[in-house]
């Protein structure tokens, strides 16, 4: 997405494009090769053939059996409420929720009315029901079953009751229910499912038609209007396909038996486990109900048409008000940008429906899971202690807190965020779930300023302790035995001998005595110093040295940029990475200038004027000069200022238009192996290189392959030229970093190759202008000159025995399967890791990762840094579940769609990523949740957030452009997610809203932020959004004169300026508490954001509105509503 452009250029994004049509895949053959399909239901359920009379349930377990509609209820009514029952005692409460409000709540003791352990939201659903009894009022969380939970239930019926609880495990669940119209649709035309089910075969996943418009509702339900393959039923336990009616299979409410039904004699209340039932087919409805209105308990079948229920009188049956996650709301009536409502599912085999339904409320966005009370809950409840990272398997709080972080053995999560941390014990089990086993890693992380950085340890000439076999490094997961002068791996447990010098006794637990005066024996993070072993040719390596490259062709002079970078990098020189206890950098600069030839400077510092050399021939290129290029910046100031000034006289006058690219970095290459040194090489590029020299692009935009197959190789490289050319790069440890300077197509995918394979960073600034873009650019050069880098580094991660690191994804090298090299690592690049079962693991052990990376430092000395970490690993899925990291789960999920992308099609890969999370969550379901209605949506407490954060992977730019966003923009938001940590990539997909008017200007507290939607704006709001690359201001058309004035120093909405990017600095606490929070922001971030600011009403509010990714958006994308709809639609066929 583009928002580099003038509030006068038109919006970069048009009238919205047709929906992209259905999800079905043919040529996709399932889930990502990393992961095995579906392996359908589990193996404990087996179910036997159809029985040829009526069925009755076994005690425990069953559903009970389907009568006929029964006229009457045969309870009184007295005997039933449409509230939730109630209870005999309070359950315990988890630390987030709210707190109950008083009312008694006795025991509840239905044979099977209920769903298992309590998930029974009572809606009002059937046609035209009373409500008879006002039911107790409970709101918030309750626990439930042995795993937290969330559940949403999507229904025919348009009123709101709260939930009922009953505590028959003991951890925490949330509940929702929200009453849906069975009649609408927010994806017309989406064809119904076809599914195999049995072991192996994953269903084709049908990607909704995104649409607001509901559909007739009059569409006729016939008999085999969607007929299933025959091979549905061939198989024993198969339900019957929904084409034809079967007495023997159970309705959707399969835990309610239908009102009036007799209860059946000897069946005791529901114990059985969790996982032992669940819906085995696509619900049937009941036939059309005749006769009075019905008490209803639990959910209605959602396939069931009918009038909406009926409001209650004032007074009665309304509890308390829905509310998410403990946030206590209004309930909205529609809202604009939203689509309808979740279907019920087709009535197959049923007769034709009674006249559609009249409107009814749709999916109130307020019930569903909000992203804003999970980050707020997290905040509330671990902030304000450490986080210590002595336990095993304990997962740290959510990225969007701060916390302190005490390193107790393990590394800090600012190094290494897992996906999961208790790790399935077999492969088995970790196929059965689809929960991808990651790690994020960042080995070079800044730390807060309140935590220590990796103390340095030196072992001397022998270097770095290391177990025999494997060659782990020294830990504190190595076992010192025989009186300490042997220790056993962690990782692989072969047995090495303790080196003399490095003996010490044990003491009565089995540590050594020296155990915490040793940071590798006590910390998760150090720092070893590398022998000449550790380095290339067995050689001490040089300093390194930075190359600055600058564009002088006619479009970067006209557009002032070669003026900006000389005056910059007078000032800028000054500030070289340097380790901490040295006074200078020892890091040497040297400087070329290029266009369609190369010119080389000398420097040196014995000569009173800079001298030119320039190389014509680009087809083999050399460096003119070896004496006098690289020089130290403090010894040739007065040379390196001249050079300075002359740069922007000497080319003031060009007419060259065209450019070579790929010679500059082949130059650079050849003065850093001349020099036999690392580096980094700073290039600033304007245009396409289209000059006669090796590596010349042309010009292959094309918009026609945007959705075909053909769309994949826009994001390849169009020449391999540039591969080899990175790999050449690599083993010499220069690292490029790539600021581009674009007026029209460049091809970001061609020129971005050899940075994202040294470890660089590409930098991007369309139609740069001084004005507006000057600060954007010089802040992030100031940045990446400063930053802290390693060059020439290899990173290992080894695992104990049973799991193995597999994948890589990142900007780096690999030349072989296990060694990640980057010419270039600075602090803010994250590789994420995936790992594979090789074995069983055991819980006892758990699973032990370390990282280890080989650098050579900004003073030219080898370093080892090593990272360590431990988790559990369990046999009961509802453990997996229980400790999952959802932010770190879309990192790797995005990253794997991205990398996707270059050989499959975009919508191969959306609905790769929807398959494999509807698996995820369907395993939950089926073996972690208690048993409840189909028309429930229950979502794992750790995972809940899961539907809302894919949606906006799905949404991105990259897998669902919009019209105007261009290939190139494409290409680098590509590479730049490649490299983000979670941090980054959390902000990126869902975007951070804070409403200024809000904002306490005494204090330091920021205020609540809201959920990033159009109607969570007031015309009376400011608001400020950012998502790591761009900060907006929006400026509602009804904020009050004061705030204008404080903020803009006019009182006045129409003469605000929209083409300022800075506020002004006005004297007042409300402008220096606001401009202090936009610096805190952009600090947060590896980028520079540029402020943008936008009019209510203002042509540029369609790009604003691009962020707002809980709405639908103009590319066709689903807003959050219209997705968890479309999840619980795909759960729910994986589960039939």
């Amino acid at each position: 997405m583009n928002v580099n452009q003038q509030a006068h250029m038109t919006s970069p994004y048009r009238q919205p494009q047709p929906a992209l049509q259905g999800y079905a895949q043919p040529g996709y053959g399932g889930p990502p090769t990393q992961y095995a399909p579906y392996n359908g239901p589990n193996p404990g359920y087996q179910q036997g053939p159809t029985p040829a009379g009526p069925v009755r349930p076994p005690p425990n377990s069953g559903p009970p059996p389907v009568s006929a509609s029964q006229g009457y209820s045969q309870y009184t009514q007295g005997d039933v409420q449409n509230g939730p029952p109630t209870m005999s005692s309070q359950p315990h409460r988890p630390p987030v929720s709210q707190s109950y409000l008083p009312g008694s709540q006795p025991a509840y003791h239905q044979h099977y009315g209920a769903p298992h352990t309590g998930m029974q939201q009572m809606t009002n659903q059937m046609s035209g029901m009373q409500v008879s009894a006002p039911p107790p009022a409970v709101s918030g969380y309750a626990p439930h079953s042995s795993n937290p939970q969330t559940s949403v239930s999507f229904s025919g019926a348009p009123s709101f009751t709260p939930h009922s609880i009953s505590s028959q495990q003991n951890s925490p669940a949330a509940s929702l229910t929200h009453g849906q119209p069975p009649s609408q649709s927010p994806f017309p035309g989406s064809p119904s499912l076809s599914q195999s089910p049995f072991p192996g075969a994953p269903p084709p996943v049908s990607q909704p038609q995104y649409s607001s418009a509901p559909p007739a509702s009059s569409q006729p339900h016939y008999p085999g209007a969607h007929p299933l393959p025959a091979s549905q039923a061939q198989f024993p336990g198969a339900p019957p396909p929904p084409s034809q009616s079967s007495p023997f299979h159970a309705p959707p409410s399969s835990f309610a038996p239908p009102a009036g039904a007799p209860r059946q004699p000897g069946v005791q209340p529901m114990q059985a486990p969790p996982h032992s039932q669940y819906l085995t087919g696509p619900p049937l409805p009941h036939q059309p109900m005749q006769g009075p209105q019905l008490s209803q308990q639990n959910h209605a079948a959602p396939g069931m048409q009918g009038p909406p229920a009926q409001p209650a009188p004032p007074g009665q049956g309304q509890g308390v008000q829905p509310q998410q996650n403990g946030a206590f709301g209004q309930m909205s009536g529609p809202q604009p940008g939203y689509g309808g409502s979740y279907p019920g599912p087709q009535n197959y085999g049923a007769q034709p429906p009674p006249p559609a339904a009249p409107p009814q409320k749709r999916l109130d966005p307020d019930s569903i899971p909000s992203p804003i009370q999970v980050i707020e809950d997290d905040q509330a409840n671990r902030s304000s202690e450490p986080f210590t990272t002595g336990v095993r398997g304990q997962a740290p709080p959510l990225v969007t807190t701060n916390f302190q972080v005490k390193d107790q053995g393990n590394a800090s999560p600012s190094y290494i965020r897992c996906t999961a941390y208790n790790f399935p014990c077999t492969s088995d089990m970790a196929k059965q779930s689809q929960v991808p086993l990651a790690a994020v890693i960042k080995p070079l992380a800044t730390l807060p300023l309140d935590e220590a950085p990796p103390y340095i340890v030196d072992h001397g000439e022998t270097g770095p302790i290391r177990c025999n076999r494997c060659k782990a490094y020294m830990c504190p997961f190595m076992q010192f035995i025989e009186g300490g002068r042997r220790f056993q791996c962690g990782f692989c447990s072969c047995v090495t001998e303790v080196p003399p010098h490095y003996f010490q006794h044990l003491d009565h637990t089995g540590k050594r005595v020296d155990c915490y005066d040793r940071p590798e024996l006590s910390m998760g993070t150090c720092e070893f110093t590398a022998t000449v072993d550790y380095c290339k040719n067995n050689k001490i390596p040089q300093p390194p040295a930075f190359i600055f490259l600058i564009d002088v062709s006619y479009n970067a002079v006209k557009s002032g940029l070669v003026d900006l970078i000389c005056a910059e990098m007078k000032t800028l020189l000054d500030y070289l990475p340097r380790e901490s206890s040295e006074a200078d950098s020892c890091i040497r600069v040297g400087f070329v200038t290029y266009n369609k030839v190369l010119h080389f400077y000398n420097v040196k510092s014995s000569l009173a004027q800079p001298q030119m050399m320039v190389v014509s021939d680009v087809a083999d290129m050399f460096v003119p000069l070896l004496d006098g290029f690289l020089v130290n910046v403090n010894e040739s100031r007065a040379v390196i200022n001249s050079l300075l000034d002359q740069i922007p006289e000497m080319f003031a006058d060009t007419r060259e238009t065209e450019t070579v690219f790929a010679p500059v970095i082949q130059a650079g290459l050849e003065a850093l192996k001349a020099a036999d040194c690392a580096g980094k090489l700073f290039i600033f590029h304007s245009s396409l290189p289209i000059a006669e020299a090796p590596g010349k692009l042309k010009n292959r935009e094309d918009k026609k392959l945007v959705g075909t197959d053909k769309e994949k190789t826009l994001f390849q490289p169009q020449t391999s030229f540039f591969g080899n050319l990175a790999k050449e790069c690599v083993a010499q440890g220069c690292c490029v970093d790539l600021f581009l300077f674009p007026n029209q197509y460049v091809d970001v995918a061609t020129l971005g190759v050899v940075p994202s394979q040294t470890g660089g960073s590409v930098y991007k600034y369309t139609c740069f202008q001084v004005p507006s873009d000057g600060d954007r650019f010089l802040n992030d050069l100031r940045r990446d000159v400063q930053k802290q880098v390693g060059f020439d580094a290899v990173m290992r991660v080894r695992t104990s025995t049973g799991i193995r690191a597999t994948d890589f994804f990142g900007d780096f090298y690999m030349s072989n399967t296990t060694d990640v090299e980057l010419a270039g690592l600075d602090c803010d690049k994250a590789v994420t890791v995936e790992f594979r079962h090789d074995d069983k693991l055991s819980e006892e052990s758990g699973a032990l990762m370390q990282c280890a990376v080989l650098y050579t430092s900004c003073s030219g000395q080898r370093r080892l840094r090593v990272h360590n970490l431990s988790v559990n690993c369990c046999t009961q899925l509802a453990d997996l579940y229980r400790n999952c990291d959802t932010d770190t789960l879309i990192n790797f999920f995005a990253k794997y769609a991205y990398r996707s992308i270059l050989n499959s099609p975009t919508k191969t890969v959306r609905d790769t990523l929807i398959n494999q999370s509807a698996q995820i969550l369907s395993c939950y379901r089926k073996n972690c949740a208690s048993p409840s209605s189909a028309g429930q949506l229950i979502l794992p407490e750790c995972m809940k957030l899961l539907p809302v954060y894919l949606n906006c992977v799905l949404k991105s730019d990259i897998l669902q452009p919009g019209a105007d966003i261009s290939l190139d923009d494409r290409a680098y938001l590509r590479q730049l997610v490649t490299s983000m940590d979670v941090a980054e990539s959390h902000v990126f997909f869902y975007p951070r809203l804070l409403p200024l008017q809000k904002l306490d200007v005494e204090g330091d507290s920021l205020p609540t932020a809201v959920r990033a939607s159009e109607e969570r704006l007031s015309k009376g709001g400011l608001y400020l959004l950012e998502n790591g690359l761009h900060l907006f201001l929006w400026v509602g058309a009804n904020v009050q004169q004061e705030l204008l004035q404080s903020v803009f120093n006019t009182p006045s909405f129409g003469q605000i300026d929209p083409s300022m990017t800075n506020l002004p600095v006005l004297d007042n606490p409300y402008s220096r508490r606001l401009r202090a929070i936009i610096e805190s922001f952009r600090a947060q971030r590896p980028r520079y954001m540029k402020l943008m600011l936008v009019k209510q009403d203002d042509k540029l509010e369609l790009i604003f509105k691009h962020f707002l990714v809980e709405d639908k958006s103009m590319s066709g994308g689903a807003s959050y509503v219209d997705f968890l709809c479309h999840m619980h639609k795909e759960i729910r066929q994986l589960l039939s």
